[in-house]
């Protein structure tokens, strides 16, 4: 029977994280994927030749020394991964469809916090007070929350008073304009959950980096798997694709003593830490084997939004190279309304471009991602990828020519220019990522909300993952160092991480 001292259950970028951290500190680590290829959302696919992200499409934290630069460095992984920086006003866009003259009204912004502050005083110049007090606010959480900064010498962080206020009410009680109030939230698309149910502590922690840069990676997704694949390697990591645990058992003294795989072997390890979703967590644990109010609190937890995915090819001749650019489309100035699944209508649409290489040449793509519930494919929760119904398949076609649509009122030059080479709605992503309802961020980050991480069931197993503190690249990876630090100790992880940014 092998021996480890850590499985690590999921990889997507926090389990990634996670089994590094522990490889480089000379611990014997298992990871453990379900699917046939580690990376989770990370990972890219290819049709036509062309790759296509599937859940990774740009991040913030890369600039001045801020916290994901700092845990690439940490993992030594920095220099494989290549951002491509939004830079330019026209290239950050946001547009109210319900505004102006058709296509509808724009904002633009620079990049950088206080760029992105002073483009807001511009447009609303009689709102200087709340702008001013909401980009106050978080700059103050960020710089308070010990989390953000692997730096800092760790400490139990201590509530803010930002995390009993919801997000949607900080926003009331500085302003009336429902249009400024939609653009300060806009990055609530980032982490999927109402303005009245997220705390404006939390949702500033998400957001904080992008508002100081918004970057693609060259590569996407597949440059962070392939830089881990690669110190994985080198740390002696083993990794196990097609693989998860049905059971745990010889359980003494509320340890586990075996851990039961899917092809029978039986595994024993000093730890194991589940990065996957709290519900797949719970089915593992198998819910009769738990406590009530365990199994409760997994069941009590709310699903993030999700998203339903069009990936386009430009047609048209003798186009330069994209810029890597964000534009967000918005058919109401009412986030929290527009996050309700009884909102009717066209849903925020994110239209992602970039230029991506092929074997052949350079090919302009744009991901387009509008908002979704559960709601839309629930009726279709029964079947399977490659077997589902023509009523399914009718859904997706309309809803891929409405994105198109609203695509071509924006990019008027790109009519007879789309070619829609695939799409995927929730079921997509629950199929292929292993995730019960498809959702992009997991859980709901809700206030007052005890999420599941650290020890859970038993003396030896552990929680992180995007569910466990913060969604997104950023928060996953901060729940993997977090739960490292635990299992390191304080002391060696605080060393190990003097160690690795030693030149700063």
């Amino acid at each position: 029977m092998n021996k480890y001292d850590d499985i690590v259950v999921g990889s997507g970028v926090s389990g990634l994280t996670t089994a590094l951290i522990l490889g480089m500190n000379q611990r014997k680590v298992l990871l453990i994927e379900k699917s046939s290829n580690i990376g989770g959302a990370l990972s890219r696919f290819y049709k036509k030749g062309i790759p296509f992200d599937t859940g990774f499409h740009f991040t913030g934290g890369f600039a001045n020394d801020l916290i994901l630069s700092d845990m690439l460095e940490v993992l030594s992984i920095n220099h494989d991964i290549q951002p491509e920086f939004i830079r330019h006003p026209e290239d950050n866009r946001f547009v109210f469809e319900n505004q102006g003259k058709a296509p509808g009204k724009s904002f633009e912004f620079h990049p950088g916090f206080e760029q992105t502050m002073q483009d807001m005083l511009s447009y609303f110049p009689d709102e200087k007070q709340a702008i001013h007090s909401y980009f106050s606010k978080m700059k103050s959480i960020r710089k308070n929350t010990k989390a953000m900064n692997i730096r800092a010498e760790f400490e139990m962080q201590k509530p803010l008073d930002e995390d009993f206020i919801s997000l949607k009410d900080m926003l009331d009680s500085l302003t009336q304009n429902k249009t400024l109030k939609t653009l300060l939230s806009a990055f609530s698309m980032c982490h999927g959950t109402e303005l009245s149910k997220i705390s404006f502590a939390n949702h500033s922690r998400v957001t904080y980096s992008l508002y100081e840069s918004i970057a693609r990676v060259k590569n996407g997704g597949n440059a962070f798997i392939k830089a881990f694949k690669k110190k994985l390697k080198k740390y002696n990591v083993d990794i196990q694709t097609n693989t998860f645990i049905t059971s745990c058992e010889d359980i003494d003294n509320r340890k586990v003593g075996t851990f039961v795989l899917n092809n029978g072997s039986k595994l024993k390890a000093a730890n194991c830490i589940f990065t996957i979703h709290p519900r797949k967590i719970l089915k593992t644990f198998q819910e009769k084997n738990t406590s009530k109010a365990f199994a409760d609190r997994i069941n009590s937890f709310e699903e993030s939004i999700g998203f339903f995915l069009a990936f386009i090819k430009i047609t048209k001749k003798d186009q330069k190279p994209f810029n890597p650019s964000i534009t967000t489309l918005y058919p109401d100035n009412d986030m929290n309304k527009m996050f309700d699944p009884e909102f009717k209508g066209d849903l925020p649409l994110v239209i992602v471009r970039n230029s991506e290489e092929t074997k052949t040449k350079n090919v302009n793509v744009i991901n387009a991602f509008e908002l979704s519930h559960w709601e839309h494919v629930k009726k279709w929760a029964d079947s399977t990828t490659g077997k589902r119904s023509s009523e399914y398949k009718e859904y997706k076609r309309k809803t891929t020519s409405r994105i198109c649509e609203r695509i071509i009122k924006i990019f008027p030059e790109y009519k007879d220019c789309l070619e829609v080479i695939d799409s995927a709605s929730m079921l997509t992503f629950r199929d292929y990522l292993n995730n019960p309802f498809g959702s992009a961020y997991g859980i709901k980050q809700k206030i007052g909300q005890f999420n599941l991480f650290g020890r859970i069931q038993y003396k030896n197993t552990f929680a992180a993952g995007q569910s466990a503190i913060l969604p997104g690249i950023i928060g996953a990876m901060i729940s993997g160092f977090t739960i490292c630090r635990y299992l390191l100790s304080k002391d060696v992880y605080a060393a190990f991480i003097k160690n690795q940014l030693k030149d700063k």
